[in-house]
């Protein structure tokens, strides 16, 4: 079988304050001519591992595990599916000219959050249908959906993409300005300007890459916060915390209220760093940390308002 490294950006990804470099990363393999992103191969593990564990956790806490298998069969295709759709509704301007476009997957832009809101839906639906707890099966699914981030975020290690702005920090990243999408290299500075009209943020951003570009052995090299790194860690600390927490939680749907206040905490300020940001339509908001912000609130209000029910009824 012909398996080989693809070819397609086999350059270097520098940490130099870490003082690691990692020569010749790959984004995925070929298979008989046919690219295999590592990408979407992390985003599988991540739902195998994710089903996984919330089977460990259904069993731990005496459901029937097969129900978390029946309902991860329908949520991941819903997921997937509303992941894009997220992208999408606020990208309107990248497919207008082009909608069959809205339907390649392979090409890139997908938003979490629409994956996320994807899941709860199918949940609400799956649970009426099946006549079980919505909260209980929330409370143990996202116990999968956390574990699937932490992996799946490591696709965009390889595809070079998901990063923060200019950093000089313990953990600046390194990237051939080749290897990413955005066009660092143009001297067309009123091109740059009208590209990101009405996202200054994002502009400046990339003006301070281009003036802080490192030339290293002919090579020149972007240094950005390793947002994807970042994402992947606190997913990795709030998994810990909600599987140690579960055992002490005071109702049904504290979990998923936690998970949900925790994440959107986590996003909050790594969204507030990261380059490729979008914006509720025409404003300069980003809707990462609006929804983020939402989030925090509306599940830590709950939690608060269901704990202080839990006391005057005792």
């Amino acid at each position: 079988m012909a398996i080989l490294l693809s070819s397609e950006a086999l350059t270097n990804i520098r940490f130099p304050n870490l003082g690691i470099e990692l020569k010749n990363v790959p984004t995925g393999i070929d298979v008989f001519g046919f690219h295999i992103a590592f990408y979407g191969v992390l985003i599988g593990l991540g739902m195998l591992f994710g089903l996984l564990i919330a089977e460990w956790m259904a069993k731990k806490t005496g459901q029937d595990k097969e129900l978390y298998l029946d309902f991860a069969l329908v949520a991941i295709i819903v997921s997937v599916i509303f992941t894009r759709l997220g992208y999408v509704l606020f990208s309107l301007d990248e497919f207008k000219d082009n909608p069959l476009e809205i339907f390649n997957f392979r090409s890139g832009g997908l938003m979490i959050y629409g994956g996320i809101f994807g899941a709860i839906l199918c949940a609400i639906v799956f649970t009426r249908i099946k006549k079980y707890s919505f909260w209980l099966l929330a409370d143990t699914g996202c116990i999968g959906l956390v574990t699937g981030q932490i992996i799946g975020r490591w696709g965009n290690f390889f595809n070079r993409e998901v990063f923060g702005k200019y950093t000089n920090g313990l953990f600046a990243m390194q990237l051939n300005t080749y290897d990413v999408s955005y066009d660092f290299r143009t001297s067309d500075i009123n091109y740059l300007q009208a590209k990101y009209e009405g996202k200054q943020a994002t502009f400046e951003r990339i003006m301070e890459l281009r003036d802080n570009i490192a030339r290293i052995d002919g090579v020149e090299y972007i240094q950005v916060h390793p947002t994807f790194l970042y994402e992947s860690l606190w997913n990795l600390a709030l998994l810990v915390f909600l599987i140690i927490y579960t055992k002490h939680k005071k109702f049904d749907g504290e979990i998923i209220l936690l998970y949900l206040a925790g994440y959107g905490l986590g996003r909050l300020w790594i969204e507030g760093i990261r380059i490729d940001q979008l914006f509720l339509w025409g404003t300069s908001i980003p809707v990462s940390q609006l929804i983020s912000l939402l989030l925090i609130i509306i599940s830590l209000s709950m939690i608060i308002f269901n704990r202080v029910k839990l006391v005057k009824a005792k």
